[in-house]
């Protein structure tokens, strides 16, 4: 792959369907992702409107990743309404198999940790990667993300079998 420009900006109402389009696509790549193509049932219209929220929410963000004006991965950061539970912000990276291996989760994550702690009020970052997912782990680690549990039968694979998923969290501010 030659030199490819990434751009990272937030998402609008108007990405609605070129999101819901590569998030099809990146469920049938990868089956470490919770959310497969079952789980994107959302109209056109209603993620539109989603999308205008989160862009509002000053506890929510989602971030994309283009390349020549097409996504090509993403990274969010989903916080609850309620006040006791506002400051913990739930975090999500999925790229496109084109391009992985370079750098595009690191670039992600960084920019996700970056708003978390400089223009958002959130305290606590979560996430949960499946155990068997080493290289998601070993990025999570690098940005100071520990375990916090092991979640046994934490998912299923496409064959039915159990898969232990960890829970780990990076204290903010």
């Amino acid at each position: 792959m030659s030199a490819i420009e990434i751009t990272l900006r937030e998402a609008i109402p108007t990405d609605a369907a070129a999101l819901l389009q590569v998030s099809r696509k990146i469920a049938e790549e990868t089956d470490f992702l919770i959310m497969d193509e079952a789980g994107l049932g959302l109209t056109e219209e209603l993620l539109g409107l989603q999308l205008a929220n989160l862009y509002e929410s000053e506890n929510n963000l989602l971030l994309l990743a283009l390349a020549d004006e097409e996504i090509v991965g993403m990274a969010s950061v989903k916080a609850a309404p309620e006040f006791t539970v506002s400051h913990i912000g739930e975090i999500g990276i999925s790229v496109l198999k084109d391009f992985w291996g370079i750098g595009l989760g690191t670039t992600l994550l960084a920019e996700v940790i970056d708003w978390s702690e400089n223009d958002s009020p959130l305290r606590r970052l979560e996430l949960t990667v499946q155990k068997r997912n080493e290289r998601a782990i070993h990025l999570y680690q690098k940005f100071g993300f520990a375990t916090e549990a092991t979640m046994v039968r934490g998912a299923k694979d496409k064959q039915g079998e159990f898969l232990d998923v960890l829970l780990m969290s990076k204290l903010i501010n």
